[in-house]
């Protein structure tokens, strides 16, 4: 069995944000603006660790923008 963000391509992370956000927007406005500010305060951490110790310590947001920069495809000028 394939789990479907595997087969859509994309991180498990990624998937959570996604479907973090469209929970969040489907909320009642009073509740959906408690869980946006409670979702704007985490601040994860994470660090790649190889041969038995961890590497350089990264946030998971600042790591989303680097990749989505990566990833961005520029339209070639006429």
């Amino acid at each position: 069995m394939v789990f479907a963000w595997k087969a859509a391509g994309i991180t498990y992370n990624r998937y959570i944000a996604v479907a973090s956000r469209a929970l969040r927007r489907s909320l009642k406005e009073d509740k959906r603006i408690i869980a946006e500010r409670r979702s704007e305060a985490a601040d994860i951490k994470f660090a790649k660790w190889s041969n038995g110790k961890a590497g350089e310590t990264h946030t998971l947001s600042s790591a989303n923008a680097a990749a989505a920069a990566e990833n961005a495809t520029t339209v070639p000028s006429s």
